[in-house]
């Protein structure tokens, strides 16, 4: 269980306060310090739930996109460019997958330099197991209903096509 702080007032609160007096408005600052304070919450509440099944998030991630992949491999490239990650973080990744025995490197037939990663038997009987336990904590969200996760999603989205993150419906 992740603890909470204890904190007697809202720091992000408590900033805006302090910006507002120095620097003026301080919507969009505390709407973004929020933005990051709930992904910082939410990744602590997914590594906890997938703990017991050696993973962090973003392993259970790469073992995901593996397991919705035609052939159950993909380029440590695609792997990274379809996660939004650096290619350090990729190699990260797989390697405590293949130390943990989810995933296999191979040698990229198409790529002589190139290297693949494979999920495994392990690595595909660990993702239902692992998927349980985030589904059932409601990915972090439980607090929220359904009505305001769609909000919460839509309101999201504008700011990631405002960035050019996803091409506009």
């Amino acid at each position: 269980m992740v603890r909470p702080l204890g904190l007697p007032f809202d720091p992000i609160e408590r900033a805006a306060q302090s910006w507002e007096q120095h620097f003026g408005p301080a919507a969009s600052m505390r709407a973004a310090t929020s933005v990051f304070r709930v992904q910082q919450i939410l990744l602590a509440r997914f590594d906890e739930a997938l703990r017991p099944h050696g993973l962090t998030f973003a392993r259970y991630e790469v073992l995901v996109l593996l397991t919705f992949s035609r052939t159950g491999q993909l380029p440590l490239k695609v792997i990274g460019s379809r996660l939004m990650v650096h290619p350090t973080s990729v190699t990260n990744a797989i390697e405590r997958l293949v130390a943990a025995g989810y995933v296999e490197r191979r040698p990229n037939p198409a790529d002589g330099r190139g290297v693949l990663a494979a999920i495994t038997d392990a690595g595909r009987d660990v993702v239902p197991r692992a998927t349980e336990a985030l589904t059932g904590q409601d990915f972090g969200l439980a607090d929220l209903p359904e009505a305001e996760l769609d909000v919460l999603f839509d309101v999201l989205k504008k700011v990631r096509l405002g960035a050019g993150d996803v091409a506009d419906d």
